[in-house]
């Protein structure tokens, strides 16, 4: 019965760690469209509190979904290939989160050189992994 405890927990820090991801992109849209030195510092200090808190969320994220493939075996063995692909997805939604780390620091830097409008799509990135991530566990369609 524990297992459904840790799968509750594991959805919810995923649903939390998604929050950032989400909103984080769009502070930079705003940064890189903003010209007043008091307004930037202000998105700054904001993105930078929202990234260590998406990062302090998604340890517990990634530490509950590693549980219960590891020690419950969700996804393991014949006919879970798509515990395969969203691995692959969480792979790639790792790397997003380490990139919106890498913009921050150019941002901080001051040496951003993207449109607010390239943000725009930069965006929509965790959207269309969190839309594949949902269907692979729900459909699990191979």
């Amino acid at each position: 019965m524990l297992w459904i405890w840790i799968k509750a927990l594991h959805i919810i820090f995923v649903i939390s760690w998604f929050a950032g991801l989400f909103y984080l992109p769009r502070i930079f849209v705003n940064l890189a469209q903003e010209t007043e030195v008091v307004a930037t510092e202000r998105l700054l200090g904001m993105a930078r509190r929202l990234y260590r808190f998406m990062t302090i969320i998604a340890i517990p994220a990634l530490v509950f979904g590693l549980w219960l493939f590891f020690v419950y075996g969700i996804g393991k063995g014949p006919g879970n290939g798509w515990m395969h692909g969203k691995l692959v997805l969480v792979v790639l939604l790792i790397g997003y989160h380490h990139a919106c780390g890498s913009l921050l620091k150019k941002f901080e830097r001051g040496v951003n050189k993207r449109s607010h409008v390239w943000y725009r799509w930069f965006n929509e990135v965790p959207v269309l992994l969190l839309t594949a991530i949902v269907i692979l566990v729900v459909v699990k369609p191979f």
